[in-house]
This record gives C-alpha cells, sequence and structure tokens, in this order.
C-alpha cells in the first residue's frame, strides 16, 4: 500500500524522501482512523421490585446510560447540589425517587438541556407475564441482563477497547448476588467472541457517582410512565432513549 501511495509521486531518476514521508503520513492517519475508541461506558439502574405478586409493582425496568468521556454534565450538577444546598435543601445525592419535586425540576432541566450527550437503552417486564421458572431472582437477572447488553454492546461491537459496566448496588444482598452473576455470566462468552475488547464490572453507591444518578433519574421517568402512566418526566428525557424494549408485549398469558 505504502508503494500504491508513493509511486504516483515518482519522479524520473526516483521518489522524492519528503513523498515518501507523505505517504507513511497518510498510511499512519489512516490507521489511526481505524482504531477504535477507548473506554465505553455503560451504567445500569434497575426500576421495580422483585415480588411476583398482586403486592409487586406491576413492571420491571432496567436501563442503561451509554456514555464516552469527557463527562461534561458532571460540574453542571455538581454546581447545582451546591446551589441547592445553599436553599436550605438537605439531601446526600441526586435521587429521583427521594427528591423533592423542585429537585427534581432542577435536576431534568439540566439533563434536556444536555439531551445530546446522553444514550439511554431500557428493558421493560410485564412481570404477571413472566413464566414462573424465570421469576427466580437468578433466572430474571440473568434473561434481563442478556437482553439489555446483548442489544447495547452489539451497536457498539469492534468500536471500543474496554467496557465498563458500572451498576448501583443493590440492598437486598441475594439480589446483589444474582445481578453480579447474571452480568459475568454474559461477559464470559462475549469475551471469547470479542477478544480486543476487554471489559469490567464496577458495583458502587450511586451516591458515589453522578453517572450512577444520572441514570437513576432516566430509569425513574421510565418506570413512572409505563408504572403510573405519568409522562410528565419522560417527555423530557425521551429524546435520549435510543430502545425501549417491552420484552412481553405479544404475551397474553398472565401467571398471577
Amino acid at each position: 500500500m505504502d508503494n500504491a501511495i508513493t509511486s504516483s509521486f515518482a519522479f524520473e531518476g526516483g521518489v522524492s524522501n519528503n513523498l515518501l514521508v507523505m505517504g507513511r503520513t497518510v498510511i499512519f492517519m489512516m490507521k489511526l482512523r481505524w482504531q477504535p475508541k477507548k473506554n465505553l461506558y455503560i451504567f445500569i439502574d434497575e426500576g421495580g421490585d422483585m415480588v411476583f405478586s398482586e403486592k409487586g409493582t406491576r413492571y420491571f425496568t432496567l436501563t442503561a446510560l451509554t456514555k464516552t468521556r469527557p463527562f461534561t454534565t458532571h460540574q453542571t450538577l455538581t454546581e447545582l447540589k451546591y446551589d441547592l444546598w445553599e436553599k436550605n435543601i438537605d439531601f446526600e445525592y441526586f435521587h429521583a425517587t427521594e427528591d423533592t419535586q423542585a429537585t427534581r425540576n432542577e435536576v431534568f432541566n439540566v439533563i434536556s438541556k444536555n439531551i445530546n450527550q446522553f444514550t439511554v437503552d431500557s428493558v421493560i417486564v410485564e412481570k404477571r407475564k413472566t413464566q414462573p421458572s424465570l421469576q427466580k431472582s437468578s433466572n430474571f437477572y440473568k434473561k434481563i441482563f442478556e437482553i439489555l447488553l446483548n442489544y447495547v454492546l452489539e451497536r457498539h461491537k469492534g468500536k471500543f477497547q474496554n467496557v465498563y459496566v458500572i451498576t448501583d448496588t443493590i440492598p437486598i444482598n441475594k439480589h446483589r448476588k444474582n445481578i453480579e452473576k447474571a452480568i459475568k455470566g454474559f461477559f464470559k462468552p462475549w469475551q471469547n467472541i470479542n477478544k480486543a475488547t476487554t471489559y469490567k464490572i464496577f458495583h458502587y453507591s450511586s451516591k458515589s457517582d453522578i453517572n450512577l444518578q444520572i441514570t437513576d433519574y432516566f430509569n425513574w421517568a421510565i418506570f413512572r410512565k409505563w408504572e403510573r402512566c405519568d409522562h410528565r418526566s419522560y417527555d423530557l428525557i425521551k429524546r435520549a432513549i435510543f430502545s425501549e424494549f417491552d420484552v412481553f408485549e405479544i404475551g397474553e398469558e398472565f401467571f398471577y
């Protein structure tokens, strides 16, 4: 390929050294263009509960926020937190369920103004359509995480060298272990196929990371839309939603 590029610059008596360098520079730049980006971050949060009865939530949502650095909204949300503290609004971190409506309005305002920085995918499960064999926590998480991660990563296949998956820690130890097992179980065969891409999994409290808090807000808005037919917050963030997959949309059988 080097010869093909430089031969067109050949003079009588040979090829200019400067043009040889030019040819190699073009090749180098083309290689750089073809190289995958370095890091992809996938932040995941869930909504609803694991109670498969009329006493539980009707829906379960699993939402992924996909981002690359730089994370430019961090500073804006940090400043917002300080502004709210100065207004005597007492809170440790942003958490949609616990925040006041006034705080939610401010956070959604920041998100909507920066909506092009976010890509969101969500899996929706109408729980009463879940077959009994899948209602076991370990089986349920395995299937739902597989659906979500498979879709997100297939879209980014070959584009990144490293994938970082970060989930909010789950207070119930049994469910937390099942989530960890589900994600690792998905990535083991995935890594065998995608050898050029490495992955790392972190489970942190959402209070430790702004992106987990943003993911919580996206998931909260999506969950409210499905569970309560409340579109108020959803309408503010829907432009960031790449996919919203209702797993049992065509299912007609109820199991409780």
